[in-house]
């Protein structure tokens, strides 16, 4: 080793879903969401002049904070915004985790989290999900530099009750709570309701999954007001200008639409019931999902099988190597007709 390679910071980076360069693929591996963006997305996309680029973004992005704002029903002070929830994730690791005490999140998770706390020399502990993969509270009681869990989690889709995540709450006072829901618009109840009680807690949102922007990159966070004042602070001494104008302009008429997105929100819910029933025929288990996507395995045939099978028929899935979960494959609930083209592929195969 040279002596400048001694101080590179090496990190074993995050392995995001395949993005086919293919067309004609059914590209269930992702969780993105199978319906286009609100209409009114699309017409303020045409509206869209080239000729402000040539100026910076407004820092604030305070027009789309005031519209997530309104959505949510909170004060635009108690919102954060980044290019994306990984972006907003990233910040809340490098703002408010930085005690000497190992931070805590689940061992079968987001696999973004232990990235960020080897990248930024942040000790953490895994705590194993039960046998039915579902996050076990007591184990978060002792002592720790902060807790993060996504809710439903990931890659299981497994949701947990408001008052599970109160108990976790009402354990870890002194520390920062993190809940990222991802998902929740799939499934279950926000726990922006328990702001209110706990002024260590910040809810991080997205809107790559319900809002169907994922090539937008557009994701915040909820919390107090002080607790978000910290985190622009690092983030204006990290990069000022992190949401461009196109971005904040479309994920403004995102935000407002409420009844597109309910209306999406809703066909996605009906398709997932629908594929837990036709994939139950099939032989499958699963947890039961409360997200835009089933964990599934198979009782006769594996995983990682079934995984290059889908491929060569271009049917793209998630399928993640590692310990516990070598034999589930993660399927994003597409339109009706995809997970159509999907089941009838895996009745002849099976």
């Amino acid at each position: 080793m040279r002596d400048w390679e001694a101080n590179i910071r090496k990190v074993t980076p995050y392995v995001p879903g395949e993005q086919p360069k293919r067309t004609d693929v059914i590209k269930l591996n992702t969780n993105e969401n199978p319906y286009p963006p609100s209409p009114k997305v699309a017409e303020a996309l045409r509206q869209i002049s080239a000729e402000p680029m040539r100026k910076y973004p407004d820092p604030e992005a305070r027009m789309l904070v005031e519209a997530i704002a309104r959505e949510e029903g909170v004060c635009p002070e108690q919102i954060f915004v980044g290019v994306g929830s990984d972006d907003v994730l990233a910040m809340i690791f490098l703002t408010f985790f930085n005690s000497q005490k190992p931070i805590l999140f689940p061992d079968i998770t987001y696999s973004f989290y232990d990235v960020w706390a080897d990248m930024l020399r942040i000790p953490y502990e895994q705590q194993p999900l039960d046998k039915d993969f579902e996050i076990v509270a007591r184990d978060y009681d002792k002592e720790n530099g902060g807790v993060i869990f996504p809710n439903p989690n990931a890659p299981t889709g497994a949701l947990l009750g408001l008052e599970t995540i109160d108990d976790i709450l009402s354990h870890n006072q002194d520390v920062i709570v993190v809940v990222d829901e991802a998902y929740i618009d799939f499934g279950g109840s926000t726990c922006t309701g328990l702001l209110d009680h706990y002024e260590n807690l910040i809810v991080v949102k997205t809107f790559s999954k319900s809002r169907s922007m994922a090539g937008m990159r557009i994701g915040y966070a909820i919390a107090g007001e002080k607790l978000i004042r910290y985190l622009s602070d690092v983030k204006y001494s990290f990069n000022s200008y992190t949401m461009n104008q196109t971005a904040i302009a479309l994920g403004t008429e995102a935000a407002l639409d409420h009844a597109y997105f309910e209306e999406t929100r809703q066909k996605i819910i009906a398709t997932r019931e629908n594929a837990k029933k036709e994939l139950k025929k099939l032989g499958f288990s699963f947890p039961d999902s409360q997200a835009n996507f089933l964990f599934v395995t198979h009782k006769r045939v594996p995983a990682a099988e079934l995984f290059a099978a889908l491929k060569e028929q271009g049917i793209y899935v998630r399928y993640f190597n590692k310990p516990r979960i070598d034999n589930y494959l993660r399927i994003t609930i597409g339109t009706d007709e995809e997970m159509e083209r999907l089941f009838e592929f895996l009745r002849e195969y099976l």
